[in-house]
Formats: structure tokens, sequence, C-alpha cells
């Protein structure tokens, strides 16, 4: 396997495990009286971050060399991902799911921004490409990636608009 084959299978598995957590989470928080709101865009997602990997693998020649810094990068960028998740704990999903009466998290990466899991999903699909020179897929999947995620935002700023009152200091 070359280092392009490795690292998306490596992404690849940590997204799989992500979703079953998140999968174990949603149903755990369904059960609290949680709210699924937007479910219409989670589809759009999985296909933009499925897409990112599968033109990763097909665009992509398989022994192309990568830039050690930027793939460096990716990894700080994992352990910013790890922090957002640990952060959040059972409240962390990959659907928008509110409980009416929670307040908002205010630990970790929380405190610093909004949505710091967004700013890392961001960096990471323009940051993957480019390590092994595809900037056309990190152009192409970086404006992909805004607008499904421009929609996000709105869905879960409207979701938790009056949580945000009961986490005010």
């Amino acid at each position: 396997m070359t280092i392009l084959q490795i690292v998306v299978l490596l992404v690849a598995i940590q997204r799989l495990l992500e979703l079953a957590y998140a999968a174990r989470n949603t149903k755990a928080l369904k059960a609290r009286g949680g709210i699924e709101i937007g479910a219409g865009h989670y589809p759009l997602i999985v296909l933009v971050h499925a897409g990112w990997l599968a033109a990763l693998l097909l665009l992509v020649p398989a022994d192309a060399a990568p830039s050690w810094p930027l793939l460096a990068f990716f990894c700080v960028l994992q352990g910013m991902r790890l922090w957002v998740v640990a952060s959040l704990g059972p409240f962390w999903t990959t659907r928008v799911i509110t409980l009416p009466d929670a307040p908002l998290q205010r630990k970790g990466p929380y405190r610093f921004m909004r949505h710091p899991n967004y700013a890392v999903v961001v960096a990471e699909i323009l940051v993957l490409p480019l390590a092994f020179g595809a900037w056309q897929i990190a152009l192409l999947f970086t404006l992909l990636n805004a607008l499904v995620l421009a929609w996000r935002i709105h869905v879960e700023e409207g979701a938790i608009r009056g949580r945000r009152e009961l986490s005010a200091p």
C-alpha cells in the first residue's frame, strides 16, 4: 500500500468509528427527549465526505509523494478533532440533536468558538488533498463543503437558539 492509500484508509476507519459512536449517542439523546432538527441535509454531508475520500483514492496517483509538513498538520487536525469529540462526550453526534432544556457545552474548544468541529472539518478537507498535490480536489470539496456547512450551521443555530440563553455565564 502507498502512503496515500494508508492515509485514506485510516481516515475512513476513523470516520466509520465516529459514525458508530455518533449513532450510539444519537440513540441515547433521543431516549432522553432529544429532537433531531434538519435531517434532510445529512445525506448531503455524508455524500460530500465520502466523495472527498473517493476522489483522493480515484483521482490522485497512488504513488503521489506527500508533503510531510501538510501531512503532519493533518495529524494535528486529527488531535483537534478528538478534542472536540471528547469535549462533547455523549452529546457529540453527526446529526443535529438538541435537548431543549440542556445548556450548551462550554468546555474544551467550545470555550473559544461556537463550531470548532466545523473549523477542523474545513481545514481537513483543504489540507489532505493539498498534502498530495491535489489542489483541484481541495478546491472542489472545500466549495461543496462550504455549501452544505452553511446550511448545517444555519439549521444548528436555529435548533440551539433557545438553549444559548441557558448557557449564558
